[in-house]
C-alpha cells in the first residue's frame, strides 16, 4: 500500500497510561526507519522531553544527537504573544475596564482551548509545508483530545455562521456603544486577527478526517476503568468522523513475573486483555509489557517500539476503517451510515434543523451537513446495529421532505433510536 507524503499519528488515553512513552517510542521508529520526523506534545503536562531525556521547547527543533527527529513541547503563552496578540490586547482592555488587576488579567486571557487550536495550526502546517514524512503527536488526555479534534468543526461553523453577522453587528453597535460607554470596543483589527488565525487552520479537518494522512491509535492499561474509557473515546472519534487504526495495551505484567501475589492481577489482566480483544475487533491490538525500569532515554524507548511494533512499520495505516457514507436503495430510498462503535442506543439523540443532522452521543454533538442528495429528503427512520447508525431518508418525491428541510429546529425534538 503505498503512502502519502506526509502520515500524522495521534496518541491518546486515560491519563497514566503511558500513552507518551508509546507516542515517543513510535517517533523514534519513524525516524530510524530514514523519516523525517517531527514530534509534538499538546498536553499541557508536559512529559515528552523527559521520555526523550533531553530538552525540548515550544519551538521544533532536533532532539538530542537523533538524526531525522525534532521535538516540540507546545506553549501556548509563547503561542499567544506570536499569533494572538491583537485579541490578547482587546481581553486585556477589556479586563481593565472591569477592574481586574493586571496579573490576573493576564491569566485570564489565556482563553480556554487555545492549547488545541495552537496544536491543530501547528499540525496543519507541518502537513502543509512538505517538510515532514511523519507528525506524531502526544496528546492531552482522552477528554482534551476529544475537545481538540472537535474544534475543527466547530470553528468552521462558527465561522461560517456567526463570525460575520458579529463583525457586522459590531460595525453598526460600536460607535453608539462608544459614545455612551467607555467600554473597549473590537475594531477591525480584532475580527481581521481572528480571521487570519483561523486561515491557518483551513484544510485541518479534511487533514485529520482523511485516514491515508491521519490515525489515531488508544493507548490503555488492561485495567476496567482504563477500558471503558477507551470504548467512550473509540465511539466519540467515530462520532466526528476520525479514525482509530490500533490500540496499544501497554504494562501488561510479563510471564517472568510468577510470585503467587500476583497471580490474581494477571488474571485480571488476561481476562480485560481478551475484552479489548474482542470489544475492539477488528482493530490490530498491539502489546508492551511493564517494564523492569523507567521508559526514559533513546534505548528504553527503541526496545518499547521493538516490542509494540515487531515487524510492522510505525507509519503505515494499521486498519481501514469504514467511513460514513450514502446507500442508495432501489426503492428510492436514501440510507446514510456513520459508525458509532460501542454506542447504546439509549445514549443517542437525532434531531434535524434544515440541512444539518444533528447526532448527540452522550454529552458529545455533532452537526453533520446533509450531502445534496439528502437535503431535499425527509428522514424516515433511524437505527443503531451491531455498532453502526443508519439513518433511512423517503425518496426525492416523498411531499414531506420540502416541509422537514424547512421547519424551525423547535418544532422537532430529539427523537431517541431504534434498537
Amino acid at each position: 500500500m503505498s503512502q502519502p507524503a506526509t502520515r500524522v499519528l495521534l496518541f491518546t488515553g486515560k491519563g497514566g497510561v503511558g500513552k507518551t512513552s508509546v507516542a515517543a517510542a513510535t517517533a523514534l521508529r519513524c525516524a530510524d526507519a530514514g523519516l523525517r520526523t517531527v514530534v509534538i506534545s499538546t498536553d499541557p503536562a508536559h512529559s515528552l522531553a523527559d521520555a526523550f531525556d533531553a530538552e525540548l521547547g515550544p519551538r521544533v527543533a532536533p532532539v538530542a544527537d537523533e538524526e531525522n527527529l525534532w521535538g516540540q513541547q507546545l506553549d501556548a503563552q509563547d503561542r499567544m504573544e506570536d499569533s494572538w496578540a491583537d485579541i490578547q490586547a482587546y481581553l486585556l482592555d477589556v479586563f481593565d475596564w472591569a477592574g481586574l488587576e493586571g496579573i490576573r488579567a493576564e491569566e485570564l486571557s489565556m482563553l480556554p482551548g487555545l492549547e488545541e487550536v495552537f496544536a491543530l495550526g501547528d499540525i496543519n502546517t507541518y502537513v502543509s509545508s512538505g517538510e515532514w514524512d511523519v507528525v506524531v503527536v502526544d496528546c492531552a488526555p482522552t477528554a482534551e483530545t476529544i475537545r481538540l479534534l472537535s474544534l475543527p468543526e466547530i470553528l468552521a461553523w462558527y465561522m461560517d455562521r456567526v463570525f460575520p453577522v458579529g463583525r457586522r453587528v459590531n460595525k453598526l453597535v460600536g460607535p453608539v456603544l462608544s459614545r455612551v460607554s467607555n467600554l473597549p470596543v473590537a475594531d477591525d483589527a480584532v475580527f481581521g486577527a481572528g480571521r487570519r488565525f483561523y486561515d491557518r487552520l483551513d484544510g485541518v479537518r479534511e487533514v485529520l478526517s482523511d485516514p491515508t494522512i491521519t490515525s489515531i491509535r488508544l493507548v490503555v492499561n488492561p485495567e476496567k476503568m482504563v477500558i471503558a474509557e477507551a470504548r467512550r473515546t473509540y465511539t466519540y472519534l467515530s462520532l466526528f468522523g476520525y479514525r482509530v487504526d490500533a490500540v496499544v495495551v501497554n504494562r501488561l505484567l510479563p510471564a517472568a513475573v510468577t510470585d503467587p501475589w500476583f497471580a490474581r492481577w494477571k488474571q485480571a489482566q488476561l481476562d480485560h486483555l481478551g475484552a479489548i480483544e474482542d470489544g475492539f475487533a477488528p482493530l490490530p491490538i498491539l502489546r508492551a509489557e511493564l517494564s523492569d525500569r523507567e521508559l526514559v532515554g533513546p534505548d528504553r524507548l527503541r526496545a518499547l517500539a521493538d516490542e509494540i511494533y515487531g515487524d510492522l512499520d510505525a507509519h503505515v495505516l494499521l486498519h481501514e476503517a469504514e467511513p460514513m457514507g450514502v446507500d442508495l436503495d432501489p426503492d428510492g430510498t436514501a440510507v446514510l451510515r456513520l459508525p458509532l462503535p460501542f454506542t447504546a442506543s439509549d445514549d443517542l439523540d437525532l434531531s434535524r434543523s434544515g440541512d444539518e443532522l444533528s447526532i448527540r452521543v452522550d454529552s458529545y454533538r455533532r452537526l453533520v451537513t446533509l450531502p445534496d442528495a439528502l437535503r431535499r429528503r425527509s428522514v424516515r427512520s433511524a437505527k443503531l446495529h451491531e455498532g453502526t447508525l443508519r439513518v433511512t431518508f423517503g425518496p426525492r418525491s416523498d411531499a414531506r421532505s420540502a416541509v422537514a428541510a424547512t421547519a424551525p429546529p423547535e418544532s422537532r425534538s430529539e427523537r431517541k433510536v431504534a434498537r
